[in-house]
């Protein structure tokens, strides 16, 4: 099936208003035949739905049918302050969701006054993620600085001092290429920096966004040897703005927008990866919107991609 029969089954679908409970039960059936055939499953990434508190996005999920997500930890830390210490993981328990990831901690690679208290967060956040059952949390790469080669060295010690930081905890920290980063913003320098700092608890991920909006290449997904992907955030580029103007906020429900998804989840099977497709949006209405419509879009548009695998 094409990305223009799929995005055309996506339209349809979204039309089809005979009852959301039973357009829920199909899409979660399938999901579950996809997860079965393929090893791929639908997670939602906390950020998708931050304009709620961690019960209610958490419930939300749950509705819809989702059994897998990637948690915003200060979000969780406030609801545990709110709560006692493992109430998080007891009400994720409860609803039948497992945290696969963890979200995020930046400043991590780059030298500058905002590293010291990245490092102290880190510290908090890798033990929160520990308890949460998350043996994963992202580390995106957002360099604002001007950099030379010679910086990269700095960068391969303080991503293993990170590193160091997350392993009493069995928590591997992922750097996140970034289109918007001036130090790690492609595929192959993130393989390239997780190779050379050679850290059992540093592992490579792939934002699917970040990879078709900037600089990498379809290509570079070949220079991925398989096991080695850890992680993927799964949502489009849309066609509109220009590439050169949009943001974050811009990313779009995958079918929504022009990056090859099917081509690219062919590939990630390729690779070996049969784990979460996040997905991690930042539009304020998706992110205001009701945690269970969303995750019911969620189901329903990244479905078709790996139900047919």
């Amino acid at each position: 099936m094409t990305d223009l029969n799929r995005r055309n089954f996506i339209a349809l679908s979204a039309s089809v208003s005979a009852g959301v409970s039973a357009l829920v039960a199909g899409v979660g059936s399938t999901n579950s035949m996809a997860a079965s055939s393929s090893g791929m499953f639908v997670c939602m990434h906390g950020a998708t739905s931050n304009g709620f508190n961690f019960r209610t996005a958490m419930e939300g999920w749950a509705r819809a049918g989702i059994t897998a997500a990637e948690p915003d930890l200060p979000i969780a830390r406030t609801f545990e302050q709110a709560n006692g210490a493992g109430s998080a993981r007891r009400l994720m328990d409860d609803l039948g969701i497992r945290a696969v990831s963890s979200t995020n901690q930046i400043f991590l690679e780059e030298s500058g006054p905002q590293r010291a208290q990245a490092l102290e967060d880190l510290r908090w956040k890798v033990e929160l993620a520990e308890s949460l059952g998350a043996d994963r949390l992202v580390a995106p790469s957002i360099a604002s600085e001007t950099h030379t080669a010679d910086d990269y060295d700095e960068v391969y010690e303080n991503l293993y001092e990170a590193a160091e930081i997350a392993r009493p905890h069995n928590v591997a920290l992922m750097v996140e290429f970034t289109r918007f980063s001036k130090l790690i913003s492609t595929v192959r320098t993130s393989l390239n920096v997780v190779r050379a700092v050679d850290h059992p608890n540093l592992k490579f991920m792939l934002d699917v966004y970040h990879f078709w909006a900037a600089q990498s290449k379809f290509e570079d997904l070949d220079l991925i040897n398989p096991g080695e992907i850890h992680h993927v955030h799964f949502e489009d580029t849309p066609a509109e703005p220009p590439l050169e103007v949009s943001t974050n906020a811009n990313r779009a429900f995958p079918g929504e927008g022009v990056a090859p998804l099917q081509r690219i989840i062919d590939k990630l099977t390729e690779k070996g990866y049969s784990r979460a497709l996040s997905l991690e949006l930042f539009d304020p209405v998706v992110q205001n919107t009701d945690p269970y419509e969303i995750a019911t879009k969620g189901i329903q548009t990244i479905t078709p991609y790996i139900s047919w695998i």
